[in-house]
This record gives structure tokens, sequence and C-alpha cells, in this order.
């Protein structure tokens, strides 16, 4: 629990749990292939049942212009048994359905519907959601529309307005406990543009700047209206635009799925028997009882299954869009259904076609994986633990970390987009939890940002900023712990230097992106690994030493005519067809010509 990046599913017996529920009843999950058909492709779906109830049939009925898909009005296909197999955690066979459904010329919204016939009863059963909906229309955005270009190239600062900065000639706040208001303003983040475009940024993410009660900003009650302690509307105005004169893109933190009880619309549905409203909200009994994030009554749950409530929200979504925002990172973007996120990316993108989505998805891979085609990716939790693991805690060994990453990379196709993190504000500092030995963060950070996926900095992980306490204190998490203000009189200047240097790299050889990568050399006793990161006109060789003794490394010359080290200077020798690397304990290097 002292690293609990993953919630409940971190324990084998929630893991556990979560598959038998997956193999009781009729579930769909959003498998299919291809995961992201383009125009003129056919697709196949797949239906699975298990459990203690048989089924003798199964169908889909689809439409193909946005309107729900029921039966009869429907397009109906049957499915066919495709498998039969036996899984042991359930201890029951798993019959496996399928059925194609015809190409789609571009632009098409395909919505669906999936069930299985009970023998017995005769039912027809429809597949659920999977994420704790009922069952649910799923849908699917048929496009020649992929990933934004620049979204491949982004590397992202996230800032956390209220601990950021509070402004030049401003002091912080005397705060007297964590979940106080520090004084952080977007006067700060607007002083502090040219520090973060100078350490080599390209991209801030912005953590909730709207109306709130609280200091972290994630329970809204306006989404139109900035929070009046960070500023006002003119001043994010001014930001956007002072961002965009020097090539810096903003992302929005957005929260779809629930906002604050102090929103407008849930004070009325909550005191108003006959409000328009009360179907935007889960009652289980009004006015009192209602479905929240994690049982927080603060935060009620948004039924976006509702057309007025995810109008409202996709009406949000585009104006922001307009103001200027790039993009989005979604918050819990596992809560409201994939089919409110296919409405959700094709309202974005008739605003904005150049704009990038990918959401916070704390969950399985496969589950991350069912978001392709729908978002443009999700953040990439499982490289996050694997790169705290490996290189903060010592608990997972070079052996397994390149066995879970060359899986890792395999398992994802490569239109979905993984940003990731070495740290946020929902997980404690890499720095505590490393010790605060910061040779292990500048190593983490070399791999962190010679792999595929968009790396993304937190502030203070740049400046050395730690935390005092633990995150996990009394059987819960206090993630206030992790969002000390920034340590601007005593950042550490060579950590931000080392930062700058690898930034400057990202954004030199565009091959980190999209390359190939291939080990080379792994030696888990001794502490040292070494892969290439390669396309058809470049090859970098990432080269890293965990040992607190020095180590010589040799690997086969990838085909260098002459090599350094551009990131920290070490010795690099030709001797025949191979390279020798020398480096220093716990130390990396970053060998091109």
């Amino acid at each position: 629990m002292d690293d609990n990046i993953f919630g409940s599913l971190i324990e084998p017996e929630q893991r556990l749990a979560l598959h038998l529920q997956n193999m009781d009843g009729v579930h769909h999950l959003y498998r299919r292939t291809p995961l992201d058909p383009i125009p003129g492709q056919p697709f196949q779906l797949f239906l699975t049942t298990g459990g203690p109830v048989p089924y003798k049939a199964a169908r889909c009925c689809y439409t193909t212009n946005g309107t729900d898909p029921a039966w009869p009005s429907a397009s109906v296909l049957d499915l066919q048994p495709a498998s039969i197999n036996w899984d042991d955690p359930s201890w029951s066979v798993i019959r496996t359905w399928t059925v194609s459904l015809p190409p789609q010329p571009a632009g098409t919204l395909v919505r669906y519907r999936l069930a299985a016939r009970r023998v017995d009863t005769g039912q027809w059963v429809q597949a659920e959601s999977g994420s704790g909906n009922a069952a649910t229309a799923f849908s699917l955005w048929v496009d020649d529309d992929p990933v934004p270009a620049w979204a491949h190239a982004a590397i992202v600062y996230q800032v956390f307005p209220d601990r950021f900065y509070p402004g030049d000639g401003r002091s912080w706040n005397k705060a007297k406990s964590l979940t106080d208001f520090y004084g952080g303003t977007l006067r700060g983040v607007m002083d502090k543009l040219d520090y973060i475009q100078s350490l080599g940024f390209n991209t801030i993410w912005l953590n909730p700047f709207f109306k709130t009660s609280s200091h972290h900003g994630y329970n809204a009650s306006d989404y139109y209206t900035v929070e009046p302690r960070l500023g006002t509307n003119a001043d994010l105005k001014e930001l956007i635009g002072k961002s965009h004169a020097r090539g810096l893109r903003l992302v929005l933190d957005f929260v779809a799925n629930h906002w604050s009880k102090d929103h407008p619309t849930f004070q009325d549905a909550r005191k108003n028997p006959n409000s328009p409203y009360h179907g935007w909200y889960f009652w289980n009994h009004w006015p009192d009882d209602y479905e929240c994030y994690f049982k927080v009554r603060e935060l009620p749950r948004i039924n976006l299954s509702h057309p007025a409530a995810r109008a409202y929200m996709l009406d949000v979504a585009r104006y922001w869009l307009r103001e200027g925002f790039d993009g989005y990172r979604l918050d819990f973007a596992y809560g409201p259904p994939h089919d409110f996120w296919v409405d959700f990316r094709r309202a974005c993108r008739e605003v904005n076609p150049d704009c990038w989505i990918f959401g916070e998805v704390i969950h399985t891979a496969e589950w991350l994986r069912s978001y392709t085609g729908i978002l443009d990716g999700t953040l990439d939790f499982f490289l996050t633990r694997a790169l705290r693991q490996t290189f903060a805690l010592d608990r997972m060994s070079l052996v397994e970390f390149e066995a879970f990453l060359s899986g890792h990379e395999a398992y994802f196709p490569p239109e979905h987009i993984r940003p990731s993190f070495l740290d946020n504000h929902d997980e404690a500092r890499f720095l505590h939890i490393a010790g605060d030995d910061k040779a292990k963060l500048r190593l983490a950070a070399l791999v962190h940002y010679t792999l595929a996926g968009p790396p993304v900095v937190y502030c203070g992980t740049e400046t050395g900023l730690s935390q005092k306490r633990p995150m996990h204190q009394n059987g819960r998490n206090i993630f206030e712990e992790c969002r000390l203000p920034m340590n601007w009189e005593t950042a550490d200047a060579s950590l931000q230097d080392y930062y700058r240097r690898i930034n400057e790299l990202r954004r030199k050889y565009p091959v980190l992106q999209t390359g190939d990568r291939r080990v080379v050399h792994l030696n888990s006793d001794a502490g040292t690994y070494a892969y290439l990161r390669s396309d058809a006109s470049t090859v970098i060789l990432v080269a890293i030493n965990t040992s607190k003794s020095p180590r010589m490394i040799s690997v086969a010359n990838p085909g260098f005519q002459i090599a350094a080290d551009h990131l920290n200077g070490n010795r690099v020798d030709f001797q025949g067809e191979t390279l020798e690397i020398y480096l220093p304990p716990q130390s990396g290097a970053f060998i091109c010509p």
C-alpha cells in the first residue's frame, strides 16, 4: 500500500474478483478487431457467456445513423460460436461468440447492442458495459482520424495551480494544513512560462481551475468560471495567449464523471421533485441517497446517458477548445461509459481537428486497450509503476523490468498513445519513495524519456521537491502529502539542468517517439542494461548502471563511426566491432554520433 497506484486492483484478491465478475453472465468488454477500424474495413465483435446460466444464441442489433440500436428497429445479425475455453479461476466453461459488421464509410457512427438468449426462459440478456454500468448501447466512430502528430512529440509539464506559484511579488499563504489554500494563481503560471519553456517542455497539463471549494479543483461547481482564488477568466485567456505565443500547448484537466454537490443542477434536483435535472443523477432514494464518486457525498455522479446531461458536458468541452485549449486529460475516464467518450471525441474534433484527448484509466491492460479508437490513448500507469518499482523501490530487477516492458510494448497498438510519468498529484513523490536519492531519479528519468510514450513531469520533480510524510497513513491515502508547494527558493539547479538536457535530447531525436526498441545488453546481477532506439535513419544507444559501483559494459557496435554520450559525457571506446561504455555508479548514457 505504500505505492498504491492501481487502487484496489493492486491486490490479487480484487483482480480475481474482477475476473470472476467478467466470466459470469454476458459480456462484451469492447472486444473487437481491429480495435480502430478505418473506413471501408469490416470489423468483428466478440461476446462471452459463462456462469451457471446456459445460453443458446447471441445477436447484435446495430444502427449506422447514430440512433439507439433498439430491437426490432435496428439491423440484426446473429453471432456465431467461435470458441469454448475452460477458465480455471471460475472453474467453468466460457463460450465466445463473434459477428462481423459490414464496412462503413468515413464519419459513420455505429451504435450497437449485444445480447445472448437463455436456454431455460428464452430471455435475451444484454451485455453489460463492463465498468459497473447497466446494460447499454456500445458505439464506435468509423473514421480516418489518427492521433494528432504533435501529441507524439509532446513533452508535458503538469501544473497544479494552487501549489505552483503565487506570482511575482507575492508570497505563499500561511496555510495551517495541507488542505488549505497555498495561494498559487494563474498569474503565477504566466510568470513562470519562460521557466517552463527554458527547460524544454512544449505542453502544459493544467490541473482543474474551475470554481470550487477545494485546493485541487476536482469538485467544480461551475464549468465556465475560473475559481476566484486562482484568478479570472480574463487571466486564463491571457495565459492561453502567452502560452501559444511561446509555442506551448495547453491541455485542460477535465472531469466528466462527477462534480460538486454545489453545482446548480444538483441543488435544483435535490430540492425540486419535478426538477428537469432529476435524470442527470443516479438516485438510490431521492433526495439524500445518490451515487457518488467512490462514495464521497461531495461528488455526485453524473448520468451521462441522459441526453440533456450529455449535451451539457459536450457543450463545455467545445467551449474550452474554442477558448484556445489544445486538448484534454480526462479525469477518471473509466467512470463514464465508452459510448459517451465516442460522442466527446467527435464533438471535440469538430471544433479542433488537431486536439489531443487522453484518459486517466486505472484498470486492467485490456480495459485500457479498449479505448483505442475511442480516445487518442490513456495514461500509462503500468509503466509508471514499473519505473517506480525498478528504480525507486528496488523491488523489480532489470530482468523483470525488461520482461514487463517488451510485453507491454507489444500489447498496445501504435495508434494508442500512452503518456506516462514518474509521479503525479495522486501518488507519492518519486524522490520520497526513493529515499531522496536523486541518482535514482536521474536514472529513472533517462529510461522514462527514451521510451515511446510522451513523458509527463509533475511540477517539482525537476526541482528536487519531495514530501515530509508517506501518503499511506492509518489505512488510507493522504493525497495532499505529495502536493507541497513548489520549492522555488531551494530548487536543485543541477537536477533542473539534467531535465533541460533530456528534454533537449527528446526534442532533437524523433526516433524516441516512434522508433523500434531492442535490448543489446542485460546483466541484472551487475545492474547494467542497454537498449537501442532506431528507425531507418537514426540509432540511439541507451545504457544504464543501477549499481553503486562503476561498470564497463561491451555491446556490439550498431554501426557508429563515431559516438559519444550526449547526456553525462561518460567515456565510449571503440574496440573492433564492439563499443565499451564506462558508467560511474548509478549513471546512464545517451549515445549517438
